[in-house]
């Protein structure tokens, strides 16, 4: 087994809030992470997926050394948080989506060029990191481009250009994509997954809302939600945890007479519903066992029905969220708004 990249043992953060006017002197406690317990090996890209307010950023902040814990311990690359920071922070590196964004008279290059020589890298290493890294995320044409000149999305893929700058060994991107379209959000996930590919010693945590990209980045997730974890696990292992019936549904030429009831009847399909179309017909299938569908296609062949299509509907992270919470990630940001 790898040695692990970032640990938290009963990890917990609790704000004090201040009363309004008339609770001057009453004190709230609000507790934006509670009992807290994740281990992630070295070379993972790991990801935490809950809506806004759930805890992600108050969690990088700890492991980042950018706030105290209220208790227990986090450990990164090795090293106690709290106790250790001088060596923790020679050894990560952070960024957050929609954060702002270098100097503005400065160029790209030189933007980064400057973070460089915080961390003490040598002049030519660092400008030639500078070069890759921006052609990687399509910002090569824009290098001797002040910043200030840029869009807030090149900007930002500037930005993140900067936590891969210095190559640490665990790299904390928080909600990194946040705002970006649709092509540069692909940019930026090429990055991510070429970055960990060309050195498995590398370790990424990434904090998202969006299911997606954890599904399509993450190793292993830990949904969260209200401060704590509530399920942590690869993408398939978690949505294979849902104890819900397989879809499917079948496109087929006209139905020769065929019911609905007489596709229910069959063993281990637990509804069956059919709409009527111009061309054919939509079959919409709940099974109990995915081996149920062999029976469902001999009754179609049997009534010389012709299948133009078949599709399965797979369970998604939003699924498991939703079983875990009992309502989405969009109606948990929403219902937040209007608190």
């Amino acid at each position: 087994m790898s040695p692990l990249a970032i640990e938290t043992r009963k990890l917990g953060r609790i704000y004090k809030i201040r009363g309004n006017k008339k609770e001057k002197n009453v004190r709230k406690e609000l507790a934006a992470l509670s009992d807290v317990g994740i281990q992630i090996e070295q070379g993972e890209l790991f990801g935490l997926l809950g809506p806004n307010g759930a805890g992600k950023t108050t969690l990088i902040k700890i492991l980042t050394t950018l706030l105290a814990p209220s208790t227990g311990e986090a450990f990164v690359a090795g090293y106690n948080v709290l106790n250790e920071p001088q060596h923790v922070r020679p050894r990560i590196n952070m960024v957050s989506g929609g954060e702002s964004s270098g100097y503005g008279l400065l160029t790209v290059r030189e933007n980064l060029w400057m973070f460089s020589q915080f961390y003490g890298m040598p002049s030519r290493e660092a400008n030639q990191r500078i070069v890759d890294l921006l052609k990687l995320v399509g910002l090569g044409d824009r290098i001797n481009t002040k910043s200030s000149d840029l869009s807030t999305g090149l900007r930002q893929k500037m930005n993140i250009v900067r936590g891969f700058m210095t190559d640490p060994e665990v790299l904390f991107l928080d909600e990194p994509t946040l705002g970006l379209d649709v092509g540069a959000s692909r940019d930026v996930r090429h990055l991510i997954r070429g970055w960990l590919d060309d050195d498995k010693k590398r370790t990424l945590l990434l904090t998202t809302h969006y299911m997606v990209e954890a599904e399509e980045l993450c190793d292993r997730v830990a949904i969260i939600n209200q401060g704590r974890v509530l399920a942590c696990d690869s993408p398939s292992v978690l949505k294979r945890r849902l104890q819900e019936d397989i879809l499917f549904e079948i496109k087929t030429s006209p139905l020769n007479g065929l019911s609905a009831q007489a596709i229910e009847d069959l063993p281990e399909v637990h509804t069956a519903s059919l709409t009527e179309m111009e061309d054919g017909a939509l079959l919409k299938l709940a099974l109990v066992e995915e081996s149920a569908l062999g029976p469902v296609i001999n009754a179609l062949t049997d009534k010389n029905i012709t299948i133009m299509s078949l599709n399965k509907h797979e369970h998604s992270l939003e699924d498991v969220f939703v079983q875990l919470v009992g309502h989405s990630i969009a109606e948990a940001e929403k219902g937040s708004q209007d608190e």
